[in-house]
């Protein structure tokens, strides 16, 4: 995986929730393939920077870990591949915290037969289960968010994965956050347009500043797309 170093995640932070980004998710993208747990001390740093929801992911495996990021400054949480491997831990956490605070993120890949698969480990691991089908598990045991990020357009910039945005968001109860592949404005537009996108996820765009964010929502608004506007 060829990883580039975008800068300090705190004054990162701080810049999105200045700038007027709505939501931070920080996902340690490591932490489960080298069996350790995301930061808290580095979380809670980057709560003290910002004014906005804060999603955080990486290695959480038990109520407990959920408790000590909470504590730290997120707000909410990211559970992928110890979800999948243990389904009810999903349900635990919902029970615990309530299914606001619980996001399920899905790496997923569209193969040769034209499914869309999961995928584990940061991406790294093939599974046999279906995109939709996971996801609707997940949700029906307490998930209160999907955050889907496509393998097949992550770091293309060539725009959303449509097909499999749409089914989810079409067919499940609860919001799904659209990521990887975002690399023009007409690409967000087309996400909340064509597949119903409840939110839209990027990273290297803005840490990069190639497209700014305030002028990204002013064009969505132009668009007649309803954005929530932070207000630093």
């Amino acid at each position: 995986m060829d990883l580039r170093d975008a800068g300090d995640p705190v004054e990162l932070g701080a810049l999105y929730a200045q700038q007027g980004a709505d939501e931070l998710v920080f996902l340690d993208i490591t932490a489960t393939i080298e069996k350790r747990k995301t930061l808290s001390e580095l979380v809670n740093r980057i709560a003290h920077y910002i004014n906005i929801p804060f999603t955080v992911g990486g290695g959480i495996s038990s109520v407990e870990d959920v408790n000590t990021l909470l504590k730290s400054g997120a707000d909410k949480i990211s559970v992928n591949t110890s979800a999948f491997k243990r389904p009810q831990l999903v349900n635990e956490l919902a029970k615990e915290f309530g299914s606001q605070c619980v996001v399920l993120a899905i790496d997923t890949k569209k193969e040769d037969d034209g499914e869309w698969y999961v995928y584990l480990n940061g991406g790294r691991t093939k599974t046999d289960t279906k995109c939709f089908t996971w996801a609707k598990q997940a949700v029906e045991l307490g998930a209160g968010e999907i955050l889907l990020t496509s393998m097949n357009h992550d770091g293309t910039k060539q725009g959303f994965a449509l097909d499999i945005t749409r089914t989810l968001s079409t067919q499940l109860t609860v919001p799904v956050i659209a990521s990887g592949g975002g690399g023009a404005m007409q690409h967000f537009a087309d996400v909340f347009e064509t597949a119903n996108a409840d939110a839209a996820l990027a990273a290297s765009i803005f840490h990069f500043n190639e497209i700014g964010i305030a002028e990204l929502k002013n064009y969505l608004t132009e668009r007649k797309i309803n954005m929530r506007y932070n207000r630093p």
